[in-house]
């Protein structure tokens, strides 16, 4: 990038600035036209001169032209008008050349609108290329926060002061021009006070706005460190609640609050002080037209026509001036912004553009080694982590990396995330830094304890690794083609890329599976998925998650299937007691009194049970009924029973778990309410008091909190409502509620919901994780757990993949690397929070699946736990920074005491 923002401009802007400027000196004939027709108005049809007899006339429109040695030309003899038609025709005329002047403008600022938005995007786009450019040392000198905060608002000016670097001083000097030369030529004393105001102006206000500008600056920089430190706080509001810093947090942002606030006051404070000089200046020259016109007018060394004609064009005056002052304010402003931008992504050590060249091109297989040779590294400090240190990896080799720092930051190196202080590592004689991001980026997979998840599905951050080129365009067909070609030509424009976001960027054939069949890549994602133990992470979260039937009808009937199934197999198991299915004409024990009552899920996830019960329908059926009062009673001995059994216990008590409807916080209003109903009934309770109590009795399971309350006969009172509530069910509810039915998808659950169609019984401890395994065995037999598991891949892991928990995070960030095939694995502690037992497990699960089906890359593991080493062809031991031994477990174990330290501890 320019250093100059307005050579950078003129750069990529050149020829636009250029047709616009064109387009700005052709605007200048009508607007400077347009000054002199108000004195032809008032001097000629309204105040006769010309028009002395009853029936003059003057011609309209006379062009005439003085040419050396021709002498006078005349080109078109004009229309001869009467003192009433010249009116009318100069008036119109007057209003075309408004709408002439106001078109250009119209016309010049869309235009210039068009170019800034172009050069913004390119800006932005640069921006954005620098930071993927940065080297990986730069991110540990930046916040995340504050670099976008200057790509998406500090760089916004810019876009904006592009189309007036060059077209505004022009068009506005023009106007200003064209205005003050017209008034020096009506009367040169009044012209000459109008310039030497005019030069005031452009001389003093913008010496005064450079203090402007350095508070500006001051509160930008403020402003984009408050970012900064928000970022902060949302990346560890963990941190913060762990160790009761919220306010000390609370502190330090009112203090850079403070900070910003004085710098906007003193802002205004200088802004509006400017702002009064700059009126004053403007609105002192009018006095001495007034004042010193008038005079001239009154002794008749000036017409009416030319003083109001002088007073008109001076009225155009101060606007450009005004706005050429502030446009010069701009430009510094804008200057200042983008120096600060300029150095701020103006890092040293950058990598070439020729690494991450855009490649569709498959790349060859990596056959040579990777040699390290009196390899160097150093962390941001300077300290030493590696000294020295000189190996080669052989293809297919499998080689365990023990050891402290020393390994880790080896690994760091091999994959490009640390680069060496000395020495180097390459690959066939050239230099890994050297080599394109095609080819380390495909070929050379590296995995750390540190994983980032893009806000996106599972599934896109699981096949993230197979995203690095353009493999096929979209097609598109009628309104979206012409609208991709638009895109595509104002990219260009904008010297942006114009590949297709929206085309195939999956790279089958880098897959597992070696094909382009999507099929096959579904099974290979399977296959990772039990490599790392994620597949019932997948499951629960498939389960948990729910569908749209109608778009998705096979699934739905497949599911309506497995509920039915399911069934026969727990009756085969002699297991049916581990669910309570919901079945019109029995009580589910499992399920709550308002779950029976009204037997069937809001439609709408959003919508609650709340909307119902508060219904005049649901009211009244309650109220006829007389459940209401039942309920009611219900509710009274639920709350008398917990306020005895909790009343004295802690609000943090585990006890408080167990109940789903009342809260710690709940328990005083309750005893306050049996206080005021002690010895009343129903009809004496408020409303307030009924719904308190209505709710509890809503909520009641009696096999879970067994308070002996549910008699057979109110359970059948209870089925005999709930046929009374759906027989003559209203419209507006029959939209809102979907009821139970054995035969259909139920669209607002989740699929567990859905097969199960009931309530897992509170009889069974384990009922809940019996249940999982049985469904997706059935699943597994039926040939459904495939595509279930497509529906869990599909689940959101929000910010960061903070929906995840840290072993899902570490098998998926393990599971996103074994997604492509690779010549070498680097995996550099991918799993420092399993247990030792899971570690071994996973570790041989994926040693053994990179090797299979005849593929033989090599594969280096920096181990968290020594003792796995056995695993592996090669161990290599890294001890206080350097290369202690390299070789076979069987012989380390035998000869070196350090690697029987590492073990043994």
């Amino acid at each position: 990038m320019e250093q100059s923002l307005t050579r950078y401009i003129w750069t990529h802007t050149k020829r636009h600035q250029l047709f616009i400027l064109m387009i700005v000196a052709l605007s200048m004939i009508p607007y400077f036209l347009a000054f002199d027709l108000p004195k032809q108005i008032v001097n000629g049809p309204i105040q006769g001169d010309g028009f002395e007899g009853a029936n003059a006339t003057q011609p309209f429109m006379n062009i005439t032209v003085d040419l050396p040695y021709w002498g006078t030309i005349t080109l078109f003899d004009g229309l001869e008008l009467d003192r009433m038609s010249m009116l009318m025709a100069l008036s119109l005329t007057f209003l075309a050349l408004v709408i002439v002047n106001g078109l250009f403008k119209y016309y010049i600022n869309t235009y210039k609108g068009r170019l800034g938005e172009r050069l913004l995007r390119r800006i932005r786009y640069e921006l954005i290329d620098k930071i993927l450019r940065f080297p990986p040392s730069h991110f540990k000198r930046v916040k995340g926060a504050e670099i976008s905060s200057m790509v998406k608002d500090e760089v916004e000016p810019l876009g904006g002061f592009t189309g007036d670097a060059f077209v505004q001083p022009a068009l506005l000097g023009g106007q200003a021009l064209s205005a003050l030369f017209f008034i020096l030529v009506q009367n040169f004393w009044l012209g000459l006070i109008a310039a030497f105001m005019a030069a005031i102006q452009v001389g003093i206000i913008p010496k005064m706005r450079r203090r402007l500008i350095e508070l500006g600056r001051q509160r930008q920089l403020s402003a984009r460190q408050l970012a900064g430190r928000i970022g902060e706080m949302v990346d560890g509001i963990g941190t913060i609640h762990a160790y009761d810093t919220s306010n000390y947090e609370r502190a330090d942002a009112s203090h850079r609050l403070g900070d910003i606030f004085k710098i906007r006051y003193d802002l205004y404070q200088w802004k509006f002080l400017v702002k009064f000089i700059n009126n004053f200046l403007a609105q002192l020259t009018p006095f001495f037209f007034y004042a010193l016109g008038g005079y001239l007018t009154l002794k008749g060394s000036l017409d009416v026509g030319q003083l109001v004609a002088v007073i008109n064009a001076y009225k155009e005056l101060p606007g450009p001036l005004k706005e050429l002052i502030d446009w010069d304010q701009s430009r510094q402003d804008v200057q200042v912004k983008y120096e600060q931008v300029f150095e701020q992504f103006n890092a040293p050590n950058m990598i070439d553009e020729k690494v991450q060249k855009l490649s569709a091109v498959s790349t060859t297989a990596l056959t040579a080694p990777i040699v390290i040779t009196n390899l160097t590294l150093e962390d941001d400090s300077g300290s030493r982590l590696l000294e020295q240190a000189s190996l080669k990896i052989e293809p297919g080799e499998v080689i365990a990396i023990v050891g402290g720092s020393g390994g880790e930051a080896l690994a760091d190196a091999v994959g490009r995330t640390l680069w060496p202080a000395s020495g180097k590592i390459t690959i066939d004689d050239v230099d890994i830094l050297e080599l394109p991001e095609a080819v380390t980026g495909r070929r050379i997979s590296y995995v750390s304890s540190d994983s980032y998840f893009f806000h996106a599905s599972l599934a896109d951050n699981l096949l993230y690794g197979l995203k690095h080129s353009l493999i096929a365009d979209k097609v598109y067909q009628g309104a979206e083609l012409e609208h991709r070609k638009w895109e595509i030509r104002e990219a260009k424009m904008a010297g942006n890329p114009s590949v297709d976001i929206n085309g195939n960027w999956i790279d089958y054939a880098s897959s597992p599976a070696g094909d382009d069949k999507p099929e096959n890549l579904s099974k290979a994602v399977l296959a990772v998925l039990d490599a790392v133990d994620l597949s019932q992470d997948v499951l629960e979260f498939a389960l948990r998650s729910s569908i749209d039937p109608l778009h998705d009808l096979n699934l739905a009937a497949r599911i309506v299937e497995l509920r039915h199934i399911l069934r026969s197999e727990l009756e085969k198991e002699n297991l049916s007691g581990l669910i309570a299915p919901f079945e019109l004409n029995s009580y589910n024990n499992e399920a709550t009194v308002g779950e029976n009552l009204l037997f069937g899920t809001m439609r709408d996830s959003s919508q609650t049970i709340r909307t119902v019960i508060e219904s005049d329908y649901f009211r009244t059926l309650m109220r006829e009924t007389g459940l209401v009062e039942t309920l009611f009673d219900m509710g009274h001995t639920i709350a008398e029973n917990i306020v005895e059994i909790f009343s004295d216990l802690p609000g943090d008590h585990p006890f408080f778990q167990q109940l789903t409807f009342m809260t710690p916080d709940d328990l005083p209003i309750y005893q306050q309410m049996l206080q005021r109903l002690q010895g009343k009934h129903f009809a004496d309770a408020n409303e307030s008091e009924k719904r308190a109590m209505l709710r509890l009795s809503f909520f009641y399971v009696e096999p879970r909190q067994r308070f002996g309350l549910l008699t057979q006969e109110i359970m059948d009172r209870i089925i005999e409502v709930r046929h009374m509530f759906h027989a003559n069910l209203p419209d507006e509810l029959k939209n809102i509620i979907e009821i139970y039915d054995p035969s259909k998808y139920m669209s607002a659950t989740s699929l567990m919901d859905n097969i199960l169609l009931g309530k897992i019984s509170y009889r069974y401890s384990d009922a809940s994780r019996r249940i999982t395994k049985i469904v997706a065995d059935v699943m597994r037999k039926r040939g459904v757990y495939e595509r279930v598991l497509a529906v869990g891949l599909d689940f959101n892991l929000g910010s960061g993949g903070k929906r995840l928990g840290p072993l899902q995070r570490q098998k998926l960030n393990l599971a996103r690397a074994l997604m492509r095939k690779s010549d070498y694995y680097i995996f550099n502690r991918p799993l420092p929070g399993l247990d030792h037992r899971l570690q071994e497990e996973i570790v041989e699960r994926v040693i053994t699946f990179l090797k299979q089906n005849n593929n033989n890359p090599s594969i280096v593991w920096v181990l968290s736990n020594a003792t796995l080493s056995r695993m592996f062809d090669r161990v290599i031991v890294v001890h206080q920074g350097s290369i202690t031994a390299d070789g076979s477990y069987e012989t380390l174990a035998q000869e070196n005491g350090t690697f029987k330290e590492m073990v043994a501890t």
